[in-house]
């Protein structure tokens, strides 16, 4: 096989998202919302189990009323603010408000971080004349975060689920994605942390490389090896 093109995965993959502590204190100081330490440190940890950051953990016990909505979260915007508001609103907080600014707390660049060596790939991979894409099971736009931390410049498109009303595995969101590159699946290398979602690019003839949903700090060099993949 040779590489000539390579979709990544957004979460988890080329950028992480913050910790549940750091999401809910950006939105309490954005709110002028005070709290004691330990309440706040208590307030993440139940949001965190509650699965209500999205990129983040998923949920440790799944309300019913919103188990049939989690299965296709992000096949729209709408369904997506819904679940995720809803997996907030499990912990109770201090005002009603704070449930829609944590969501859109989540989607605002400073809430994500590029793992240590995306732009490195991503700018070797552009010189060698790789095409690259972005596929993601997403309810909303991320193409302003990847513009705010420096790594659209590198990337060729974006195919979205929710843009498309089709969520990973569904190979039909991996056809998009790879005719977006103008490419055959056979020349197309998929890199991602979902070993199902992601890993379901095989079915159309794409190779897949994983990598591990770790924070920034403990994975420094997890996507070099694509530019072995991709010699």
């Amino acid at each position: 096989m040779t590489v000539k093109g390579v979709l990544f995965d957004f979460s988890g993959t080329l950028l992480r998202i913050e910790s549940p502590e750091s999401w809910l204190r950006a939105v309490l100081d954005e709110t002028g919302t005070d709290l004691a330490e330990e309440e706040v440190v208590r307030l993440a940890s139940e949001l965190s189990r509650a699965g209500a950051l999205p990129g983040g953990s998923s949920p440790e016990h799944m309300p019913p009323g919103l188990a049939s909505l989690w299965e296709v979260r992000d096949r729209s915007a709408d369904r997506h603010r819904e679940l995720y508001t809803g997996l907030a609103r499990q912990v109770p907080l201090p005002d009603d408000a704070l449930y829609d600014a944590l969501y859109e707390r989540h989607m605002t660049p400073a809430a994500w971080a590029p793992y240590p060596d995306a732009a490195e790939v991503l700018s070797e991979l552009r010189r060698r004349g790789i095409r690259t894409g972005v596929v993601s099971n997403i309810g909303w736009d991320l193409r302003p975060v990847l513009r705010a931390h420096g790594l659209d410049r590198f990337v060729d498109s974006c195919v979205l689920s929710y843009e498309h009303g089709i969520q990973k595995p569904d190979p039909r969101l991996f056809e998009i994605a790879c005719g977006e590159l103008g490419l055959t699946p056979t020349n197309v290398l998929m890199v991602g942390d979902d070993r199902t979602a992601d890993g379901g690019a095989t079915v159309l003839g794409c190779t897949y490389l994983p990598v591990d949903h770790l924070p920034v700090t403990e994975r420094p060099t997890g996507l070099r090896p694509t530019l072995t993949l991709a010699g």
